[in-house]
């Protein structure tokens, strides 16, 4: 696989940011948009040799956290907004963009926003935005995500069902990402604080929904105790060309689960085949393992 990092970033008007790009040049590249406190690290490396074994993607550190200098946006606009910067710095007419978490919505909100810089979307662990009905997260979350410095079992806790197949995947990921060498700092409290201010005073794009006319794949965990898969649900009936895939045994990060790894890979990678994601407006989405993403 090939893979490369601008020693020095690249400079975008939000500020020098550092960035990695894996994979071989050519065809349209996927942008990855980080979660809540990840920097371009946190990815698993299992995740990113999958990903990239057929098409390049982009990573980076958004201004204000890990390598990266600037100031982290009060708004989940103002994170979009750095992302379409990056884009245009790398002279890239359109991409692909996986958004988890934190990084979905800014995903969302990138489509809204620059539609004709976003070709196809994922949203992983991640939500709409308020979504009153329905369940609801986990009361333990705020506290354990906001701690000064997170442990593995406050990361299997948020990341991983309680189950032992879920869990033993879930610390294998998690000793992946701690093997990797040249790492970069983690986020610091201020950025943490400022993600936090934004992700609270984020409205959502409910209401804008209908604008989403590109294919969107919505994808959880089912048992994602930090933004129920619920969610997701409510933003594949909203979003015209969306579809939904939720895995059982899985939680936020079920994208770094073994088996799911190479789903994500599948699903993006075929994306030059498929024309459209067929809209589903019922539960039909949830598949097993046996046929993951519907393949």
């Amino acid at each position: 696989m090939f893979s490369s990092k601008y020693n020095d970033g690249i400079e975008t008007s939000h500020g020098r940011l550092a960035i990695r790009l894996d994979g071989p040049q050519g065809g349209i590249p996927l942008l990855l948009l980080q979660r809540f406190r990840g920097t371009m690290d946190d990815w698993d490396p299992a995740f990113i040799v999958a990903v990239a074994r057929d098409r390049r993607i982009i990573r980076f550190d958004s201004a204000g956290v890990g390598r990266s200098n600037g100031t982290v946006p009060a708004t989940i606009g103002g994170m979009a907004a750095i992302a379409a910067d990056v884009v245009a710095v790398l002279g890239l007419s359109q991409v692909d963009v996986l958004g988890w978490s934190l990084g979905g919505a800014a995903g969302l909100e990138f489509a809204l926003n620059f539609p004709h810089l976003v070709r196809r979307l994922i949203v992983a662990g991640s939500s709409p935005g308020p979504v009153a009905d329905g369940p609801q997260q986990h009361p333990r979350v705020p506290h354990v995500m906001t701690k000064s410095e997170n442990d593995e079992d406050d990361f299997l806790f948020l990341f991983y069902p309680s189950s032992e197949c879920a869990t033993a995947a879930g610390r294998a990921s998690l000793a992946r990402i701690r093997s990797q060498p040249d790492c970069g700092p983690a986020t610091s409290p201020l950025a943490l604080m400022m993600q936090v201010k934004a992700m609270s005073s984020w409205p959502g794009i409910l209401h804008r929904a209908s604008e989403l006319r590109l294919p969107i794949l919505v994808a959880n965990g089912a048992h994602d105790v930090m933004i129920p898969a619920y969610r997701s649900y409510v933003l594949s009936q909203q979003a015209p060309n969306a579809k939904l895939m939720l895995y059982p045994d899985a939680g936020h990060a079920f994208l770094f689960q073994g088996a799911r790894t190479r789903a994500v890979r599948n699903r993006t990678l075929r994306a030059n085949r498929l024309r459209t994601y067929a809209t589903r407006r019922s539960p039909a989405g949830i598949r097993s393992d046996r046929n993951p993403f519907g393949i």
